[in-house]
């Protein structure tokens, strides 16, 4: 019997996974608690920095990753999610060694772009995830123009962002992202992946943003959801975890 519930690993950070989980239930379209889509979340905070180590400035993540993975197998997920983008850089091998299937954020993100001739799309994201490349593989597979913060000025500002929301300072870094929009304006953008999963609880304190804003968080929520109404989950009777 497959296992009718959603996984999500996370903890990279626990507010941006918070945030997820949120978006996750108010997209499921449920009127009571027994309509919902059944999670199990593991929230693994103490996982090394990605960024850092796709940069080699830090400790390696894999073998955290891979023991988050390996609990979510013991679990037993339908389907398995990351709200972290730059643990993307490892996305093969998760699949590798995920029993369920991984949703790729990128694939989330840049599909739910609309694509003109005209568009430009800022990639906003952690200085590892531009090294990885993984979201202008993505832009370029679906002939989609990118423009890339050079490593001073706006990305910056988004270093800026990042550190202040996972340190609780959101209105902070909703300042900080709005100096970066402006930047990615400037350059001709007409809309920007949010694509560090702290960027967008940023977001909120940015008023009236001049861009369109993919929320990388939102469109991997969807994905989820979508994933697990197809198969009917929030129908399925409860079965419980092995000890």
């Amino acid at each position: 019997m497959s296992h009718r519930r959603i996984g999500v690993l996370g903890g990279m950070g626990p507010a941006a996974t918070a945030d997820f989980m949120h978006k996750l239930v108010l997209l499921t379209p449920a009127s009571c608690d027994q309509e919902h889509l059944p999670v199990m979340i593991a929230n693994l905070p103490h996982i090394h920095d990605r960024s850092r180590a796709i940069l080699g400035q830090g400790e390696d993540p894999w073998p955290q990753l891979e023991a988050g993975i390996e609990l979510m197998n013991r679990i037993g997920v339908g389907v398995l999610v990351i709200p972290c983008n730059s643990s993307h850089h490892w996305f093969d091998r998760m699949s590798a060694c995920s029993e369920a299937p991984v949703l790729h954020i990128a694939s989330a993100s840049v599909s739910a772009i609309a694509a003109t001739p005209a568009s430009k799309v800022a990639i906003f994201a952690t200085r590892g995830v531009i090294s990885s490349g993984f979201y202008q593989q993505a832009l370029a597979r679906r002939d989609i123009g990118f423009w890339v913060p050079g490593p001073t000025q706006e990305q910056e500002h988004i270093d800026s962002c990042i550190r202040l929301v996972k340190a609780g300072r959101l209105e902070e870094g909703g300042r900080s992202l709005e100096l970066a929009l402006r930047g990615a304006q400037s350059a001709g953008a007409d809309t920007v992946i949010l694509g560090c999963t702290e960027l967008p609880l940023a977001s909120q304190y940015v008023p009236a943003p001049q861009l369109t804003l993919i929320d990388s968080s939102l469109e991997l929520a969807r994905a989820a959801v979508a994933y697990g109404l197809e198969r009917r989950w929030n129908t399925a009777p409860w079965i419980a975890p092995p000890d």
